[in-house]
Formats: C-alpha cells, sequence, structure tokens
C-alpha cells in the first residue's frame, strides 16, 4: 500500500495562495489596461524556467499537489503547493524557499525520489498598487498571455473589474492543464511548454 506523500495541513492565510488568470490576447494591451487602473511595474520583466517533479507513479499529481524547481532570472525557488480548492477563485497550499543553486536542488531532489515530468517557460512582469492589498503579474508564455491576479478574493474581484474582466473570464486552471488543453484544441503533441526558435 503506497503512503501518501502529502497530508493536508490547516495552513493559516500567510501560506495559503488565492488567485485567478484572465487571458489576454495582446501583452501590450495587458500592460495599457494595468496602467490605467493606477498598476506599476514592482519587478520588470523577467525568463523563467519551471520544472515540475513528481514519483514515478504520479502521486503528487494523483493528490492534486506540486512541487517545482523554478529559475527566474538571478533567483531560485523551490515551490510546493496543496490540492486546490476549486470555486470563483483558486485557493490552495503554497509553501515557497529561495535556493542557491536550482540544479543542485533538482539533483537533490532526484535522488529522493522525485523526477521531472513536466517543464514550462514563461516571461513574467509583476505590477502592484498603491493600495499594496494584491499582486498582478504579466505572464507571456507558449500557449497565450495571462494576467495572474493574487490577494484577497474581495481584491480579485474589484481589480478585475477595474481590468475591464467579469467573472465568466476567470481561469482557475494551472499553466500545465491549460497547456494539455491547447494540444487537445491545437495539432500539438503534448511535450514541453517552452518557446521555439528563440521567440521572446
Amino acid at each position: 500500500m503506497l503512503v501518501p506523500l502529502y497530508k493536508p495541513m490547516s495552513a493559516d492565510s500567510s501560506s495559503r495562495e488565492i488567485e485567478i488568470k484572465l487571458r489576454i490576447e495582446d501583452a501590450a494591451e495587458g500592460r495599457r489596461r494595468l496602467e490605467r487602473a493606477g498598476f506599476q511595474v514592482a519587478a520588470p520583466r523577467v525568463f523563467e524556467a519551471n520544472l515540475v517533479f513528481d514519483t514515478q507513479d504520479g502521486r503528487l499529481r494523483t493528490a492534486g499537489a506540486l512541487l517545482r524547481v523554478r529559475q527566474a532570472g538571478q533567483r531560485s525557488l523551490l515551490t510546493f503547493k496543496g490540492p486546490a480548492v476549486h470555486g470563483r477563485h483558486k485557493s490552495r497550499e503554497e509553501l515557497e524557499i529561495e535556493l542557491s543553486d536550482a540544479s543542485v536542488a533538482a539533483q537533490i531532489l532526484s535522488r529522493l525520489g522525485f523526477q521531472p515530468v513536466f517543464r514550462y517557460e514563461k516571461y513574467r512582469t509583476e505590477f502592484c498598487h498603491p493600495d499594496q492589498a494584491g499582486l498582478v503579474t504579466l505572464d507571456e508564455t507558449p500557449i497565450s498571455n495571462f494576467l495572474e491576479l493574487e490577494g484577497r478574493p474581495e481584491w480579485i474581484d474589484q481589480t478585475a473589474g477595474r481590468l475591464g474582466f467579469t467573472e465568466p473570464d476567470y481561469i482557475t486552471a494551472s499553466y500545465g492543464s491549460l497547456y494539455a488543453e491547447y494540444c487537445r484544441t491545437h495539432p500539438v503533441a503534448p511535450a514541453e511548454m517552452v518557446f521555439r526558435d528563440g521567440a521572446s
């Protein structure tokens, strides 16, 4: 009998991620919407390489959890996300620490029995508002562009409205799920969600 790798815990609000995504066809238009709503760049555009790990039998995915190593510019992060609670917004436990070396972290996870199962890339720009109540990121990915709103539910709804979106526009799927859906609706064989031919 397999022992679950993840046991849900009663995480406090500081370790919970509450967010939605909003699809935008044009990154420049996303920036204009944010500027009109009073947002300013908090962290400049940076390239992110993300590597998702799981056991050979996929126990984390089965549990709805995620284990990821991210290289974002000069920063490296190890992130664990628990199963998501889906409603109008997506809410889940998130635990994250900064790493000194992403490649060494990947080797450690490999030694512990985890293996890379999905790689995805994006360019991310972070925006904040003077109210400092939440964070908006502009994500440019190989499949589309997205605004990601993270904060308290009421702030997310108010901000989405200021940006010209309504509840039917809310997306709570992960990038892995969005990529799988993209492959189903386009003549693309599922592989890795990465930029091709030097796209930027």
